[in-house]
């Protein structure tokens, strides 16, 4: 009985024992707990480290940005105006050619043998006219002398010197004459006619060729040639080559329709400026004006298409590809602005953490405007000036010491150190604002 006595006892004593290191080892577990929950939120009196902005004042544009693609400002199908065989090419592919250089040639010898036969037919036209004239002139000068005999024999009948015959004859004569007249007149009208008709002839010709040298109508940079010399080509139906000008330039894009009341508004005001980044080069944007928007929303998209023109002088926008637009419709002079990583949202709206002279922070509501590059607009809530917190805010409450951190690591700065706007850090405390040595956060004490 004894044996088996002392053997319970050392049974309860081990549970005892083990019991204790549990309790031990659970209170220790929840001093940590405790102590590390106080750290994180500043709790204790421990300064936090934040990384701090400043509330600034500056001219902030109104964008509307979208997706754009670069259209030609015009393209030109070259084709020839008459059949023929291309005798010669005066350009590579690829080239900028530029207004009326000369791009083809056309064999030009029947178009101008026929211009030859036209400037002939136009001497011979020119030759009968003259003829005409001259057998006008005749004729009249023998009207005049029938006439002048008619009237005589008339007078020599009154007084019976010659029979009624005789002055009859000569009075039929002289109507024979004004007749012939009048028909000279209806052939040099005739004439005059026919020398126009040629002489329009002449000029179609001559047209005809010009034609054999075709010549580029735009400035812009010649495509794929299609047709090689030597080769027969077809009025108005082979095309040769298609030329493109790329300067000026369009960028065609589509607007969201519920911002064409502030676009209407301010293109009322004068003219809208645009920027276009190719996005598949670095190169800066483009700047341009909107000269272009279109009649009517489309209902599929609920979306209005827009037009911009680009000088495009050095060529960086290029017909087929996509492009990133802005359109500026304002500028807002002297905007009250803070680094958008500042500005939190909470139950009650959306609020900022401004560091006070005693190096404590306060939250206060604000009321923003529009976002503009890493920069929120403020219209109320705070003043020019202040500093905020713009990382690190989870660790805050009202009244939270803080103290400035290095933007890369998140370590306390040196004293003196700039205002970072990046990077988010979680390590000791440094010196506070008046230069005394903050106190570190408190150190787990976790069980071993």
């Amino acid at each position: 009985m004894s044996y088996a006595f002392r053997t319970a006892g050392l049974v309860v004593a081990s549970v005892c024992l083990v019991s204790a290191a549990c309790n031990s080892g659970s209170s220790a577990a929840s001093n940590t707990a405790t102590s590390t929950a106080g750290a994180g939120r500043g709790a204790g009196g421990a300064v936090v480290p934040v990384v701090l902005g400043k509330v600034t004042q500056r001219d902030v544009p109104v964008d509307i940005a979208s997706i754009g693609n670069v259209e030609a400002f015009s393209t030109i199908s070259v084709r020839s105006q008459l059949t023929g065989t291309l005798t010669e090419v005066r350009f590579r592919e690829g080239d900028y050619v530029k207004k009326n250089a000369v791009l083809f040639e056309i064999d030009p010898r029947p178009y101008q043998a026929a211009l030859d036969q036209a400037n002939a037919n136009m001497a011979r036209d020119v030759a009968l006219e003259t003829q005409a004239e001259a057998q006008l002139a005749r004729d009249i000068a023998s009207a005049d002398y029938a006439r002048a005999q008619a009237q005589r024999n008339d007078e020599l009948m009154k007084r019976g010197i010659i029979s009624k015959d005789q002055s009859d004859q000569t009075t039929s004569a002289a109507q024979a004459a004004a007749a012939s007249v009048n028909a000279d007149r209806a052939n040099i009208a005739s004439a005059k006619a026919q020398v126009v008709s040629e002489q329009a002839a002449v000029d179609s010709a001559k047209l005809q060729l010009e034609y054999t040298v075709i010549r580029s109508p735009i400035d812009g940079r010649s495509g794929n040639l299609t047709i090689k010399a030597g080769n027969l080509v077809t009025a108005n139906a082979t095309e040769l080559v298609t030329l493109t000008q790329l300067d000026p330039i369009y960028v065609t894009f589509s607007m969201p329709a519920v911002n064409l009341p502030d676009i209407k508004q301010h293109m009322a005001e004068g003219q809208l400026a645009v920027s276009a980044t190719p996005q598949t080069t670095g190169a800066p944007p483009v700047k341009g004006t909107l000269t272009f928007v279109d009649n009517s929303v489309d209902p599929s998209t609920d979306t209005i298409r827009m037009k911009a023109t680009f000088s495009n002088g050095d060529h960086e926008l290029w017909p087929g590809q996509f492009s990133s637009v802005s359109l500026r419709l304002a500028t807002i002079p002297n905007a009250m602005v803070v680094p958008t990583e500042a500005v939190q949202t909470g139950q009650d709206g959306q609020f900022v953490f401004v560091v006070k002279a005693d190096s404590t922070v306060e939250q206060r509501t604000v009321t923003t405007g529009a976002a503009v590059e890493q920069d929120t607009v403020i219209k109320t809530g705070l003043n020019v000036g202040e500093t905020v917190v713009t990382e690190g805010q989870l660790r805050l409450d009202a009244g939270t010491r803080v103290t400035r951190a290095d933007p890369k690591t998140g370590e306390a700065a040196p004293a003196g150190a700039g205002r970072g706007r990046g990077g988010r850090g979680t390590g000791t405390a440094g010196p506070g604002r008046n230069g005394t040595p903050a106190p570190a956060p408190p150190a787990s004490t976790g069980s071993e």
